[in-house]
């Protein structure tokens, strides 16, 4: 599962894109990654950058625990612990996997096997941590990661 930032250089907080989604539909791709603005921030309050944000699941390289369509609600100061399910940044861009511990250090895990797991070199890739899913539409399929 990929999720899309604004490209490098693109100063525009209210820009999205499209992209296509294996199933052929269009979706539309939210920035993730605000620009700094310390003005908004100041007036905002010192935790503004703290605030939980929300993500749709695109791909299937999370199944069975997150299916194309799921939402996702990232902490940004959560605690990521080993196993913990993680929104990090990886080679190709903004990815949702399983923080996994090796003999060298960490890597990022799908928990479908048909994809393989990307080393980080260390805790600093990792934006936030999941701590909760639900299926758009469907509230009792709410489920949390956290107490």
């Amino acid at each position: 599962m990929s999720l899309k930032s604004r490209p490098e250089g693109d100063s525009d907080p209210k820009r999205a894109s499209a992209e296509v989604s294996p199933a052929g539909d269009a979706r539309r791709v939210v920035p993730i990654v605000p620009q700094p603005d310390p003005a908004a921030d100041a007036e905002a309050g010192a935790c503004a950058g703290a605030e939980p944000f929300a993500l749709m699941v695109i791909g299937d390289s999370m199944a069975p625990e997150f299916d194309d369509g799921d939402i996702v609600v990232v902490e940004p100061d959560g605690l990521a612990t080993e196993g913990a399910f993680v929104v990090a940044e990886a080679a190709d861009g903004w990815t949702l996997r399983q923080l996994q511990r090796t003999r060298s250090g960490w890597q990022l895990g799908a928990l479908n096997p048909a994809y393989a797991p990307d080393p980080i070199a260390n805790l600093g890739a990792v934006r936030g941590v999941v701590i909760q899913k639900s299926r758009p539409g469907r509230r009792s399929t709410i489920k949390r990661y956290v107490d």
